[in-house]
């Protein structure tokens, strides 16, 4: 990793990832290679391959029919100042959830997109490391760039969400943040990732997702249907002075309550269920601490 420093070149916080060639001075301890590869910091990205398809933190379908591809990663990064809602209230909140860390403490941010959160992250946090895993190239090297300023505390790999084998850490991290990814697993695999992560925790540490969760009801759906077009309404106006950037989000149909079963990459489940599943998994202290426009934060601490 470029800009690292020379200190922390034997650190075995990363994940453990086998004869990566990564510039000097940073190295991996061994991991499965046909999962996970690092990235380089000059853009390049390793990628999980599945056959020939090049995979991103929204998994195919079981039958192949549907996947994320680049193009959903462009339209992401184009749109999402517009999209997700409140999305600096949301980089605070989660912040705010985690506990103060030790001096050198990891943080993992699975699925960074832009890189906002993983730069809050640094900021807050000017002792600790951040690794983002993401599936997307174009989300690892914006991730890269949002981040420039704190390279030398910043790793980036390429990941699959739904594979079991990257949870294996090294180091046990500090915290593990996500912001809209875990809605495309469905309800068995977030059982799964939220089991995995408590048992790859350090005592103490946290589990924060922020993602969009399926009302239960007709009008708990209508409502967040609702608040989302308002919000993004709101955000266009307030950003650019005019609509179009919400004509677009209609012409898109990325609001998912106004049709929940029309894209079968996006799997939400309640917050209920994710709460419960969280406890099951053996976090205490569970508990949302944001709701709106169907999309919450919620979060759990390992004892």
């Amino acid at each position: 990793m470029a800009g690292r420093l020379a200190s922390l070149a034997a650190s075995p916080w990363v994940l453990r990832i086998a004869a990566v060639a990564l510039r000097p001075p940073c190295s991996f301890r061994p991991a499965n290679l046909s999962r996970i590869s690092a990235c380089h910091h000059d853009g390049r990205a390793g990628a999980v391959q599945t056959g020939s398809k090049r995979k991103g933190c929204n998994m195919a379908q079981a039958q192949g029919t549907a996947h994320w591809d680049e193009n959903h990663s462009r339209g992401f990064l184009d749109n999402g100042r517009y999209f997700v809602p409140e999305r600096e209230r949301q980089i605070g909140i989660i912040a705010d959830l985690i506990p103060q860390p030790a001096p050198g403490n990891l943080l993992v941010e699975l699925c960074p997109g832009e890189g906002l959160l993983s730069r809050a992250l640094l900021e807050r946090f000017p002792d600790c490391h951040v690794l983002a895993l993401d599936g997307s190239a174009q989300m690892l090297e914006q991730t890269r760039a949002t981040c420039r300023d704190q390279a030398g505390r910043l790793t980036t790999a390429a990941f699959e969400l739904a594979q079991r084998d990257w949870r294996r850490f090294a180091e046990p991290p500090h915290a593990v943040v996500s912001s809209l990814a875990i809605h495309h697993l469905d309800g068995r695999q977030k059982q799964e990732l939220f089991a995995d992560l408590a048992a790859a925790l350090k005592p103490g540490g946290v589990l924060v997702v922020a993602d969009i969760v399926r009302p239960p009801t007709a009008s708990g759906l209508d409502i967040a249907a609702r608040q989302w077009d308002e919000a993004v309404r709101t955000r266009a106006l307030a950003i650019d002075g005019d609509l179009a950037a919400f004509a677009e989000f209609n012409r898109l149909g990325w609001n998912y309550f106004r049709n929940p079963d029309g894209e079968p990459i996006d799997k939400p489940s309640s917050l209920a269920a994710q709460l419960s599943w969280l406890a099951h998994a053996g976090f205490t202290e569970v508990d949302c601490a944001w709701l709106f426009a169907g999309h919450a934060i919620f979060s759990g601490r390992k004892p």
